[in-house]
């Protein structure tokens, strides 16, 4: 059974990229272009990976990060944050802090090696 993975970026250029990249790897791709229901859709969806913006139209996407990893049935599923303009390296120690970091712009490979790891553990 391939791994569902969720993307959620307000810019919609870069979430069909994702998509594109991920699909070709064999992965069952959602998206999302804001961050107001995410919780809604991580319930029904049940993603194994969240890919998951900084900056996602007027919400702060290590907010809903930390509101993710509260949830005692979404703590365990690993995000990725992805960030043009943040370096978020100091935030993977902190309490609620996602898995690990994606630089914008980003190499496919770099992308697909981060998903890669986080889907392995």
């Amino acid at each position: 059974m391939s791994k569902k993975i969720l993307a959620v970026d307000d810019d919609t250029e870069i979430v069909e990229v994702i998509k594109i990249i991920l699909e070709d790897e064999g992965y069952e791709v959602s998206t999302l272009t804001n961050g107001k229901n995410v919780l809604n859709v991580i319930s029904s969806l049940r993603p194994d990976l969240i890919l998951l913006d900084v900056m996602l139209g007027g919400m702060d996407g290590r907010e809903i990060c930390k509101s993710i990893k509260s949830h005692a049935i979404f703590k365990y599923i690993p995000i990725v944050m992805i960030s043009a303009s943040h370096n978020l390296q100091s935030l993977l120690k902190l309490p609620g802090s996602p898995n690990d970091f994606l630089s914008k712009p980003f190499d496919i490979e770099n992308l697909l090696s981060k998903v890669k790891a986080q889907l392995a553990t």
